[in-house]
């Protein structure tokens, strides 16, 4: 066990070297630059030329791509240049607020999924395996931001259950209990939007695990012993057919990644996903490349977490 998460770490390290090099590579060859339309029009050229060469951008791509790698490992993201401030700092103000938006959403896909992956496996070919199923297909179908957008409409404007932008209400302050719970429903919204589309997949592989369980060799052997059908239930399939679905942890965080970008934007919630998107169009390319890194970080940390569960769900898969 030891050594394969040793080396599955040891792995990650070269893909994390180049995922760096694709980034800045893939950086370095968008149009413009962070001076681009934030300069007064009238600058001459020799003035942002000279900018320029200060700042080091002139400099061969290997001897930048040293010296920003050497700032990421003192752990220096650069200076923004559209917010005039650390990216260290910006992000760690962002960065909170998707952590809870993630956090909440991860645990209301498994709140919602696991019952009703259960149900349709349990009872399939019912009505209610039938409508589960639909509600999958359509998740499937439904692309996450009209979703979103459908759902600010009818909870945001129409009914007017929730908050349709912020992560607070404005005056709040800090640490007081009206803090938490206008956090809280300034939450809610978006985590629902994007957990209800994220769990289709997981209710979908665990209707398929429990019928593909409910058919094997040693279900069938249980029940001609005579076992209780809740005891085979309970204890042999529902057990087995569970366990696969800890090893997608990883990956559900994975998925989450491109989610929250599209959810902070639709409802205005300050998080890293809205910062990215704002970073991209104001063309602060210090902030961009430093929360495409993250997000490829996290990409992979969530890979190895669903390795190593997996690992330990399943032993065969071990490397020796």
């Amino acid at each position: 066990m030891w050594k394969f998460t040793i080396r599955r770490i040891l792995i990650m390290i070269p893909q994390i070297i180049l995922l760096s090099v694709l980034i800045f590579i893939l950086a370095k060859m968008m149009p413009g630059d962070a001076l681009s339309g934030m300069v007064d029009p009238n600058t001459s050229h020799e003035t942002l030329e000279k900018i320029r060469e200060d700042l080091g951008w002139n400099d061969p791509w290997p001897v930048q791509y040293a010296n920003w790698a050497k700032d990421l490992i003192q752990g220096d993201l650069g200076q923004s240049f559209f917010y005039k401030m650390p990216v260290t700092e910006l992000i760690g103000q962002r960065l909170i607020n998707t952590f809870w938006l993630s956090l909440v959403t991860l645990i209301l896909i498994y709140l919602i999924s696991i019952p009703l992956g259960i149900i349709s496996g349990r009872y399939n070919n019912t009505w209610a395996d039938q409508l589960i199923t639909g509600y999958t297909y359509i998740g499937f179908a439904t692309p996450l931001f009209i979703f979103g957008l459908v759902m600010l409409w009818i909870f945001g404007y129409y009914f007017g259950w929730f908050p349709t932008g912020g992560s607070v209400e404005p005056g709040m302050e800090p640490g007081t209990f009206s803090y938490v719970l206008s956090k809280l429903k300034h939450l809610l919204l978006p985590a629902f939007s994007l957990a209800l589309i994220g769990t289709v997949g997981t209710v979908q592989y665990l209707r398929n695990e429990i019928i593909d369980t409910k058919q094997r060799d040693f279900i069938i052997t249980a029940r001609a012993k005579g076992a209780p059908e809740s005891r085979v239930y309970n204890r042999h399939i529902l057990r087995n057919s569970l366990l696969p679905i800890a090893a997608f942890f990883g990956y559900e965080i994975t998925g989450l990644i491109g989610g929250t970008i599209f959810i902070e934007m639709i409802y205005s919630y300050p998080g890293m996903g809205q910062l990215f998107m704002e970073s991209i169009v104001s063309r602060d390319y210090s902030v961009s490349t430093a929360l495409v890194l993250l997000y490829g970080i996290a990409a992979i940390l969530g890979a190895l977490i669903s390795d190593i569960v997996l690992s330990i769900v399943d032993p065969r898969i071990r490397i020796k």
